[in-house]
């Protein structure tokens, strides 16, 4: 049914399918996150960016590998379910990978909260309020006109683009003090990778791209370039960004606003202009990336309930939109947003995705001889993932006001499980794969 519908739509060409990638890419997450990682890795924070980006790029080929072989708008749920069979194990996963997107409209919404009390200096309490109400808002938006989020994502997109590139050009050829990206102002190999981590997340929209693969009309040629492609960019600007920050702004400052650390450093670049300019750009980024979220979360939990993997309740429509998962998905974010710091936040979805994508790098291993992939840079991709999420646990253990973090990665894994085992008890229902025709 999925492919079938996919089929109808527009086809997309290599320009599409980058954009969607990078679109993906950078969303909220860069302007989320950006502080606390510097705050955490110091002069190495494009080093920690570059590191990340490494990870992604070793999952993306993965993901390349496999969505020739399993062309599927069900993207990594077909992966897993190809790989891993219909066990609890596959189960879990795909109920992760749906909690990994809560966490990521949470940290979008934290970030829109932020940035929007910069225009008229409100407090935490303003911050909380504004962060609930997109969440709502948008929400709202997604089941009233769904026809309006789709059209409205190529504008924000396009605004967000142009002003972190004038940020980027800006912060870049203006003097500032380079002795900040000194190798003496590094941090040591486990912290720098920890913090490489906390920022994985934002280069986890790459695998939008399999979801729009069956309608790609040269995907032999436009795949390649949309996921390897598309990430190279998106390190490259990230690097960038974080060079401009540091060039413009001490580590005391970025530490006392790392929230909104890239309008304070617009601020400082540009004046009072290049804050709001930054200000605008953070609040088209999380709306579009809130939006984007919430236009595919009731898609994926209709999907894996498809599969079979969740309640038929999840398969139900209202105005032709599957509601319930949208509307699980702003409860659960609503009560993250107001219950849960950001560092704990940000810990947990890359925690979450860099779980899910080891899966999906083993899957590519697994079924080497059927997507045709390098076994060996497979099982680097593998142990990357796993190596990346040891390094960001040992980091959150060793500090312990974050050490509470970890039992919280326990209780999501946990949940997960529970959840799956719990309903396939309950239901009896019979799992069900798709038919996909590899790429030729």
């Amino acid at each position: 049914m999925a492919e079938t519908a996919a089929s109808a739509k527009t086809p997309l060409g290599t320009a599409a399918l980058l954009s969607i990638g990078i679109g993906g890419m950078i969303g909220g997450g860069i302007f989320a996150v950006t502080g606390l990682t510097i705050q955490l890795t110091r002069g190495a924070a494009p080093l920690a960016f570059a590191l990340a980006g490494a990870v992604a790029l070793l999952t993306a080929w993965s993901y390349l590998k496999l969505t020739l072989r399993y062309p599927s708008s069900g993207g990594t749920v077909e992966f897993l379910n190809r790989a891993y069979g219909p066990g609890v194990f596959t189960g879990a996963l795909n109920i992760l990978l749906c909690l990994s997107y809560v966490i990521l409209l949470a940290i979008y919404a934290y970030a829109f909260g932020t940035y929007a009390v910069d225009l008229f200096h409100g407090g935490a309490a303003a911050r909380s309020m504004l962060a609930s109400g997109v969440l709502l808002v948008l929400a709202l938006l997604n089941f009233l006109g769904p026809h309006i989020v789709i059209r409205s994502e190529n504008s924000l997109n396009l605004l967000k683009l142009i002003l972190l590139a004038g940020f980027i050009v800006a912060g870049l050829a203006l003097p500032g003090d380079p002795a900040r990206l000194a190798p003496a102002q590094w941090v040591s190999p486990l912290p720098l990778i920890a913090g490489a981590m906390i920022v994985f997340l934002n280069y986890e929209g790459f695998e939008l791209i399999a979801n729009a693969a069956p309608q790609a009309v040269n995907p032999r040629r436009s795949l390649p370039i949309a996921y390897l492609g598309g990430v190279a960019i998106v390190i490259l600007v990230y690097l960038c960004i974080a060079a401009a920050v540091l060039l413009h702004l001490g580590f005391g400052a970025i530490a006392a606003h790392r929230d909104d650390v890239l309008s304070v450093a617009a601020g400082q670049i540009l004046g009072h202009g290049g804050s709001l300019a930054i200000i605008v750009a953070a609040l088209a980024a999380t709306a579009s990336a809130i939006n984007a979220t919430f236009y595919g979360s009731g898609r994926l939990t209709y999907l894996i309930a498809k599969y079979g993997e969740l309640p038929s309740a999840f398969e139900h429509d209202i105005r032709n939109q599957p509601v319930e998962g949208l509307a699980l998905f702003a409860t659960l974010a609503l009560l993250l947003v107001n219950g849960v710091p950001l560092s704990a936040i940000a810990t947990l979805g890359s925690a979450g995705f860099l779980l899910v994508f080891a899966a999906v790098n083993l899957a590519n291993l697994r079924l080497a001889r059927e997507t045709q992939a390098n076994p060996r840079l497979a099982a680097i991709g593998v142990a990357a993932c796993l190596t990346a999420l040891a390094a960001l646990c040992a980091q959150v253990i060793e500090d312990p006001h974050t050490r509470w973090q970890i039992a919280g990665l326990v209780a999501l894994i946990a949940f997960s499980v529970a959840t799956e085992l719990f309903y396939r008890r309950l239901s009896g229902r019979s799992i069900h794969m798709g038919r996909q025709t590899p790429i030729s």
